[in-house]
């Protein structure tokens, strides 16, 4: 398609500044972004003059449909891809090849340095993940697919909450719901906790049930295909209680005042403090123990992170969490969570769930 070219053109510009020049793609998520091709275990070889997409024959009619006139290197059966991949790198005398140092294994490199005595690889660190970071016009509008699927598979399945119900079904549910509605799945196994069990940022979903407290911390999020959504709400499933009332207006609060912050220019740091201040402020600073947020994208952990020390600026285009939390051991935890665009202005709120406790009841 038209848009991953220019991709793979602005990298091309990073191969001068970083004295290489080729760039050996090996981490998959990588290949994606800068060719289409959704497999696994394929390389792309990026030099100045053009790339070779190097994978196998199993993907043969996939690469054709998705990456139609790229070059491609089809791996024969009984070959093995450092051997393959080797001698692509010698046929293009690819000289100084920059490689993923956080993707690709010292033993990897060994067997490539063996393959092919007459290139010479150079250690670079995230020359993709720095595109990335900014996501363009597809991205965006991929996202915003993912966050609607996660809105209506949360829906759905608030409409059919009930006590009996385990934070294993919950999950579940969730990701049937999800499918149902045309997502590949959930970007991540959803955080299902119910009271207490709130008060772990990263709670797996267990046995468990809804009715054994009076709120559920549900952090769920959509994989539209590729991109995904991240969100977290607190729903009452019971009497709300003065204290449930009191926190959850304060993470709303920091949330709504740290989102109203986003702009091209603020520092990630400048950010996150906004946030924490109102809840250091509130009493709870020691129980709000993570940053404020992540970038999204292709993967649901990306950059930039809202965060103390974090003094990157935000810009245009980029995409990120904004998720306060405070933590109560032995009584719960809550965290409210939405996905924000960077726009040349301001932000753009892409998650459009209530955040209201009254409107997040169960019968």
């Amino acid at each position: 398609m038209s848009y991953f070219a220019p991709r793979r053109d602005r990298l091309r510009k990073l191969l001068k500044k970083n004295d290489v020049d080729s760039l050996l793609v090996t981490n998959f998520t990588n290949v994606t972004y800068l060719t289409g091709f959704t497999g696994d275990d394929s390389y792309l070889l990026l030099r100045r003059d053009g790339e070779t997409l190097i994978s196998d024959m199993r993907y043969t009619t996939q690469l054709e449909e998705e990456c139609p006139g790229l070059d491609l290197h089809i791996r024969p059966p009984g070959t093995k891809m450092h051997e393959v991949t080797g001698g692509v790198l010698e046929k293009a005398k690819a000289g100084r090849v920059g490689i993923e140092a956080e993707s690709l294994t010292v033993g990897l490199l060994g067997k490539l340095e063996k393959a092919a005595q007459n290139t010479t690889f150079v250690p670079t660190s995230g020359l993709v993940e720095s595109l990335r970071v900014v996501k363009d016009k597809q991205e965006v509008e991929a996202i915003r697919r993912a966050a609607r699927q996660a809105e209506r598979a949360f829906a759905a399945v608030m409409a059919g909450l009930t006590p009996e119900m385990t934070e294993k079904q919950v999950s579940a549910d969730l990701e049937h719901t999800a499918r149902r509605f045309g997502a590949k799945g959930l970007s991540f196994t959803p955080i299902v906790a119910v009271g207490p069990r709130a008060a772990l940022p990263h709670a797996p979903p267990s046995d468990h049930r809804i009715g054994e407290s009076d709120f559920t911390l549900v952090d769920w999020g959509a994989n539209e295909h590729l991109y995904m959504s991240d969100l977290t709400r607190v729903v009452a499933t019971g009497k709300i209680s003065g204290r449930l009332q009191k926190i959850h207006d304060i993470v709303r609060q920091a949330q709504e005042a740290a989102i109203e912050a986003i702009r091209p220019g603020k520092t990630c740091e400048e950010v996150d403090a906004v946030a924490r201040q109102i809840i250091e402020k509130a009493g709870y600073g020691k129980q709000f123990g993570h940053g404020l947020g992540h970038g999204v994208g292709l993967n649901i952990h990306e950059a930039p992170r809202l965060a103390q020390n974090e003094k990157n600026e935000l810009k245009a285009g980029m995409v990120v969490t904004v998720e306060p939390g405070i933590y109560l051991p032995g009584w719960g935890g809550v965290r409210i969570e939405d996905d924000v665009l960077v726009t040349r202005d301001g932000h753009e709120v892409l998650t459009n769930v209530p955040k209201d406790l009254g409107q997040l009841v169960i019968a």
